[in-house]
């Protein structure tokens, strides 16, 4: 291959880096951080005329008689104080307030904020959602008084602590007209998922018929916005058998979406929040931005209830990370919202296969390495190929420097004749950049793995890597370097696979004048750069490759020689 066409596949493969890092690396535009409080309109009871339409009866409700003698009396007046009770189980602390029975607070026990030791663990409800998750009300506002209810909890106590079994919370409020809403919550000791069922009882003298609507609000921030540079942001749900995400920015264009929705809620990089109908029937999402507040509403048609008749609606809540083992482990589609785009059908097998090895072995940084080696091993008859052509090129290189000399006035014989010679030794001057072109799917497929994978986030591998997710930075220097997002320090893992790129480039035949070689020996610097701001378990994913590539591609010279 003559040196204009070596020249060409290098800046081919350099536009290819750099145009996947702009369309795949992007973040999302900023975000303001002033909360909005979504103010809504109550009215009163249904009249007839509108309880006459056609009624819908979707599968996970039911419509069955209740006795209003039984019922726990309860007051029409909106309490001035109420209480919040913490629920404490191995795998959260949720905290649910009397107004409105929503949740205001989840932390997760085993995940932490940041990759502190004095880092506090994570919360799930922002502090900006003053009013909290998973407010209950009707479309149509035909129960007026839900946006201010003050639902009585079956319970003096003010804390619970669940270690074994499942523990209900049942929280209860009643209507000026005498339409009772219950919400039950059921908490276990064995799994994120949260039941939620919602009794509405009719003690009016009038029919009742809405749709009901589950809001659940969404506080973005600058911060965040800026770490989760593609996957989810906002607003996700499973639709049709499909996986929605609606960023922020993209609300005003879509703001609806209707099917039938298996779950729905909100998302970023690592975790989700989201509500699961027992039985998904056709529903609808509808979606709201106003300044930082993304506000997601699901809902439902439901059946007229009848005075003297009750209603149940099933949900299970789960808000927790997103991995793959625990979303797997759900009988519904949540694990759908693990999605790696483009590359998907590359990406989980390599996400399974590395927490297979983690099993084994309990350092994601070695899994890495290993499951480096295993698609090594998988391609290694193509790169005993791609190497073999590179030996072959390098052996023919006094010939072609001859029929540089001998024909460097006339340009097109010069090409002939290289081809000419080529085809005479047969030897394929592409073959040698395979390796790179096969390869390219496979990296971008870790990228996205390797980025979204909750596993590898505040992952230790050793030394200063103690979060496999980040950038590797050796010390903090706390001064801003070029090309360098912060914390500011030393990419020692990145320099170091920058050095094996530059001995990969030193080992591959030199095809062409001194001053292109000078260029191309410019690449694995160009590579660094970049290379600084990817997550250590990427770097390191590229630096064993290059290792082992180096061992096949001097074990190739030596046996051809």
């Amino acid at each position: 291959m003559d040196e204009q066409k070596r020249l060409f596949i290098a800046i081919i493969l350099s536009i290819v880096v750099i145009t996947g890092w702009n369309l795949l690396f992007v973040g999302p535009p900023d975000a303001t951080n002033q909360q909005q409080q979504t103010q809504i309109d109550a009215k009163g009871i249904s009249s007839e005329s509108e309880l006459d339409k056609s009624v819908q009866s979707p599968a996970n409700s039911s419509v069955k008689e209740f006795d209003p003698e039984k019922e726990v009396e309860l007051s029409t007046q909106e309490a001035e104080n109420f209480k919040e009770i913490k629920v404490t189980t191995p795998f959260y602390d949720i905290t649910i307030s009397e107004k409105q029975a929503s949740v205001i607070s989840l932390i997760l026990n085993k995940f932490k904020e940041r990759n502190q030791t004095d880092s506090p663990f994570k919360q799930m409800v922002s502090p900006k959602l003053e009013s909290g998750l998973f407010l209950f009300d009707f479309e149509e506002k035909s129960v007026s008084g839900l946006n201010r209810a003050i639902f009585k909890a079956d319970t003096d106590l003010t804390q619970i602590t669940l270690n074994d079994g499942e523990k209900k919370l049942l929280f209860s409020w009643v209507s000026p007209h005498g339409v009772i809403i219950e919400k039950v919550y059921t908490f276990s000791a064995s799994t994120y998922l949260i039941g939620l069922d919602i009794f509405i009882k009719n003690g009016s003298t009038s029919p009742l018929k809405d749709s009901i609507q589950i809001s659940m609000p969404f506080a973005t921030s600058k911060e965040d916005a800026s770490f989760s540079q593609f996957g989810a942001y906002g607003p996700e749900a499973y639709v049709n058998k499909t996986l929605e995400n609606v960023k922020p920015e993209d609300i005003k264009e879509k703001d609806t979406l209707r099917g039938v929705i298996e779950w729905a809620g909100n998302g970023d990089r690592y975790f989700i929040s989201s509500l699961i109908p027992e039985k998904p029937v056709e529903s609808t999402l509808k979606l709201s931005l106003d300044e930082s507040l993304v506000l997601t509403k699901y809902l439902q048609s439901m059946e007229r209830v009848d005075p003297g008749k009750q209603l149940q609606v099933s949900f299970k809540i789960y808000m927790g990370p997103k991995s793959h083992k625990v979303l797997s482990s759900y009988n519904n589609n949540l694990k759908k919202a693990i999605n790696f785009g483009w590359f998907d059908v590359l990406a989980k097998p390599c996400l399974i296969g590395m927490n297979l090895i983690h099993d084994f072995v309990p350092n994601y940084g070695i899994a890495i390495i290993i499951l480096t080696i295993l698609i090594k091993i998988l391609f290694w008859p193509l790169g005993n190929k791609s190497y073999k052509s590179m030996n072959d090129m390098k052996k023919l290189q006094p010939l072609m420097n001859q029929i540089r000399d001998k024909y460097k006035d006339d340009k097109q014989r010069m090409n002939q004749e290289v081809m000419n010679l080529y085809k005479t030794y047969k030897v394929n001057p592409m073959s040698g950049c395979l390796p790179m072109l096969v390869q390219m799917p496979i990296f971008f497929a870790l990228y996205r793995m390797l980025y979204q994978a909750i596993e590898l986030r505040h992952a230790p591998f050793m030394g200063w890597i103690q979060d496999l997710s980040a950038p590797d930075r050796l010390f903090n220097f706390g001064v801003a370097i070029p090309f360098m997002e912060p914390p500011y320090g030393i990419p020692i893992l990145t320099i170091i696979m920058g050095g094996t790129m530059f001995l990969q480039q030193k080992m591959s035949p030199t095809i062409g004048d001194p001053t292109q070689a000078k260029i191309m020996m410019f690449m694995p610097i160009f590579m660094t750069v970049i290379f600084i701001n990817f997550p250590a378990g990427l770097v390191l994913y590229w630096l064993v490759n290059n290792v082992v590539s180096i061992g096949q591609q001097y074990y190739i010279q030596k046996k051809f020689l």
